[in-house]
């Protein structure tokens, strides 16, 4: 236990030595790059003030909207996409070609659509979250095995009697590792556009520090936002393990 986590903390050690070290011996000025005691003084006062826990909530809650709404949807239509030769030719092509386009390069125009509101954060979260999810549900099902389904047909089942024990059981791992990377990807858009098209949040909170040349402010965001980020994720592993209990027996 003790071995590992020393390793766990090897590199964050080395990390904040080195910060340490660069803004005390090194001379950076406190505007390019603040100490460790500003930066600490920075979250305390963002903490009590109830700064941080605003922006993160804002932030938060449109994470969470848009990624369940992603999720529903890339799940139903990749499940149907996978059984449906003739869906997934109809789906397939334009929906690579709208994979391609970066989140960011659609919020010129959502900001033509609908100015800097909820709805056009929510839909560059939903873009970004959807593809994973979809790819991860698709070729889930397409990797069931095919023991699996020829003994679905001796028994006779029906298609929804194999999606409930056969196709879903075995496209949930798929699905959770495109969860986990939906919800990394998630929470990445929303800082990205709240930096550009938004008046709240822990990105908007960033980019105003950068504006005012307040350091601390910025550093103790990008360090949030990393550990949120690794929360979430977390979060998701979890909740796989206790779902997915046969994958915990395989690793044993």
């Amino acid at each position: 236990m003790l071995k590992n986590s020393f390793f766990l903390l090897l590199l964050p050690v080395i990390i904040f030595t080195i910060w340490y070290i660069t803004t005390t011996i090194g001379g950076v000025s406190p505007v390019i790059f603040p100490s460790i005691p500003q930066a600490w003084h920075s979250l305390n006062f963002q903490l009590y003030s109830g700064q941080l826990w605003q922006d993160l909530s804002i932030s938060l809650s449109r994470v969470l909207i848009a990624f369940a709404i992603a999720a529903i949807f890339a799940f139903f239509l990749g499940i149907i996409m996978a059984l449906s030769l003739r869906t997934n030719q109809i789906f397939n092509l334009t929906l690579n070609a709208i994979r391609q386009i970066p989140p960011l390069a659609w919020i010129p125009l959502l900001i033509l659509w609908f100015g800097i509101g909820e709805v056009t954060k929510i839909i560059l979260i939903i873009k970004s979250a959807f593809f994973p999810i979809l790819l991860s549900t698709i070729n889930g099902i397409q990797t069931t095995p095919m023991t699996y389904i020829e003994l679905g047909n001796l028994y006779q089942f029906n298609i929804w009697q194999k999606l409930r024990k056969i196709y879903i059981p075995s496209l949930l791992p798929n699905l959770f590792t495109g969860l986990r990377l939906a919800m990394g990807l998630s929470w990445a858009t929303v800082v990205a556009a709240e930096m550009i098209a938004a008046n709240s949040g822990i990105g908007y909170r960033i980019n105003d520090a950068r504006i005012m040349l307040d350091s601390p402010v910025v550093i103790v965001g990008i360090l949030v936002i990393g550990i949120v980020g690794l929360l979430l994720d977390k979060i998701l592993l979890i909740i796989s393990y206790y779902l997915l209990p046969w994958l915990r027996t395989e690793r044993k």
